[in-house]
């Protein structure tokens, strides 16, 4: 998902495409072409220019959670991931539609068994690490293997593995043989599923299948520099500070025609203030510069700058798929009334506004969107103008037992997310309820989240549709269980597990059916699960990111929710 940083990536991607969330992209706007505030179809900056060399300098108020494949949800590291590791598939980006599978290390998107309990994948030929080693069969599988090593890799993407028999398997550092994966030479890959999934040529896109070698897996230090099998490797990293991209030389343009490579390298400032971000990019002061923080990087303050024509015509922008969300947890606030009364109290359209406005995003009704493969109707008491319910709120807490205190976590270095605090502070105060602000580094912030320190309300965000737009990819992660299906998944932040939904939820996991078939019961499941209030949609993003005067093909990824680095290039000279 995130992250920009999300609390996960979205999962469980699909081949088949063919929703789009907007009309086709407009034309760059170079020639003074921009879009109105309120308007979401997908614009390109800078576009067509095919220019190699240069630096793109990327600013970023935040470290990334991690750069290990194995270990994250995130698509702030999708997003750079693309530029230093590939997988068997790849889930590549168009502005303003889901993205589309295509091959990557694989020579095709699999073939599939007449029964749909295998997947076989062939490697292209010449693949290569950055130090020259051969890319193999076996490196794949490792590189799977280590995601089941829960213990270890908290943060380790599960919906592949959930899909493969695995026998109790527990990762490759407490022994066992993994029968999910069979490798009969070093170019073949066979999957074997516990159930048919016509949409798994998505699943291994996710990072779970990028290669690694064995022999130099540092486990948690690995994050630190991953073997690279892309255009780019990394040079330095200096966790929080800086990281520098520079040409990995060993790999092979001819086996990869999804990455343009053109920069020769990319920098990136780790620790660089929001409202600073801001500015530099408004006031061209780098004209090499983007970044992936959410929105843009841009202040409310600042959003009135993107009128100006010269600012407009640096603007890449678009609706996504990422939509953020507020999630009480529901091992603390157990009763679901109470939270009902919580929701209800929330002044959406406050937080709305704080986020910019219609400038910036869509007022969320549901976690899911009609954009979304399999969608049905979602039912909600949540004002579509986002106005509390004050007096609903009262009377639903009347008579009941309910904390008086609250504490509300937020991630640092976002200075929008403190302001929803401070807003929601007010709502519960009106129902006696005292709400403290706990800032969380942003680096660490995700990692609180999934761990024993799970304040009490806790903003988060996902990026679904990072396929043909299954609401699975939303509703499972966020809201289902565990993969035994004994407790809450992994990256269900609300820890929400209810005994007859979540076994459904479970179930149906390995139903047979089509993707809208299948989508309009997992549609059916969260709107049952909504009714207990596990989280409160907030706002659907619009991402209008501006980037400097020499950056070129500057689109907004649909999942990414920012900047598309695969696409970026450095004009040779100003224009």
């Amino acid at each position: 998902m995130n992250p920009r940083q999300r609390a996960a990536l979205a999962l469980t991607l699909a081949a088949a495409l063919g929703l789009s969330a907007c009309g086709g992209p407009k034309p760059a706007p170079g020639s003074g072409s921009r879009a109105p505030a309120d308007a979401f179809e997908p614009v390109k900056a800078g576009w067509g220019d095919d220019s190699r060399g240069g630096n793109v300098n990327v600013l970023m108020s935040a470290d990334f959670q991690t750069l290990d494949p194995g270990n994250s949800n995130y698509v702030q590291t999708a997003n750079v991931g693309q530029l230093y590791y590939r997988t068997l598939t790849m889930a590549k980006e168009e502005a303003g539609k889901p993205p589309k599978i295509v091959p990557d290390l694989a020579t095709d998107l699999g073939k599939v068994s007449k029964d749909g309990l295998t997947w076989t994948y062939t490697l292209k030929k010449g693949l290569k690490y950055e130090d020259g080693t051969p890319i193999t069969s076996h490196d794949v599988k490792y590189g799977v293997e280590r995601t089941y090593a829960r213990d270890v890799y908290t943060q380790a993407p599960q919906e592949l593995n959930a899909a493969l028999s695995d026998d109790g398997y527990k990762g490759p550092y407490k022994g066992g043989d993994f029968k999910g994966i069979e490798t009969p030479d070093d170019r073949t890959l066979v999957f074997k599923l516990k159930q048919p999934f016509a949409e798994f040529p998505a699943l291994v896109s996710r990072s779970n299948t990028a290669p690694v070698p064995e022999k130099k897996d540092t486990k948690l230090d690995y994050t630190n520099h991953p073997v690279s099998t892309g255009p780019y490797k990394i040079a330095h990293y200096d966790r929080g500070r800086s990281m520098k991209l520079v040409r990995n030389k060993q790999w092979d343009p001819a086996t990869d025609p999804n990455r343009t490579a053109l920069p020769d390298t990319f920098t990136f400032s780790l620790s660089t203030a929001q409202a600073t971000i801001s500015q530099q990019l408004l006031a061209d002061s780098d004209p090499t510069a983007v970044t992936l923080d959410s929105a843009g990087g841009l202040q409310a303050s600042d959003a009135a700058e993107l009128d100006r024509p010269e600012v407009a015509k640096r603007t890449a922008s678009g609706l996504t798929g990422c939509t953020d969300i507020l999630n009480f947890n529901t091992e603390t606030i157990r009763d679901p009334q109470v939270r009902k009364a919580l929701a209800l109290a929330v002044d959406r359209k406050a937080i709305h506004l704080q986020y910019g406005g219609a400038r910036f995003g869509k007022m969320a009704q549901s976690y899911i969107n009609p954009d979304q493969r399999g969608y049905a109707k979602q039912h909600s008491v949540l004002d579509p103008a986002g106005q509390p319910k004050l007096d609903e709120a009262k009377k639903l807490l009347k008579g009941r037992s309910y904390p008086k205190k609250l504490i509300y976590g937020y991630a640092d270095a976002t200075a929008r997310f403190k302001n929803m605090g401070t807003s929601l502070q007010q709502n519960f105060a009106e129902l006696g309820i005292e709400l403290e602000l706990r800032p969380i580094p942003a680096a660490n912030y995700f990692t609180t989240l999934a761990g024993k320190n799970m304040p009490d309300l806790a903003r988060s965000g996902w990026c679904g549709g990072a396929d043909s737009g299954s609401v699975r990819t939303t509703i499972d992660p966020n809201i289902g269980p565990s993969i035994d299906g004994k407790t809450f998944g992994f990256s269900n932040i609300p820890r929400y597990h209810d005994p007859e939904i979540s076994k459904a939820m479970y179930e149906l996991r390995d139903a047979n059916g089509t993707s809208e078939e299948l989508g309009r019961r997992w549609s059916g499941l969260l709107d049952r699960a909504m009714q207990d209030y596990p989280l409160v949609p907030l706002v659907r993003n619009v991402t209008r990111s501006v980037v400097g005067s020499a950056v070129r093909n500057a689109q907004v990824g649909y999942f990414f929710g920012a900047i598309d680095l695969s696409t970026v290039s450095v004009a040779r000279r100003s224009r």
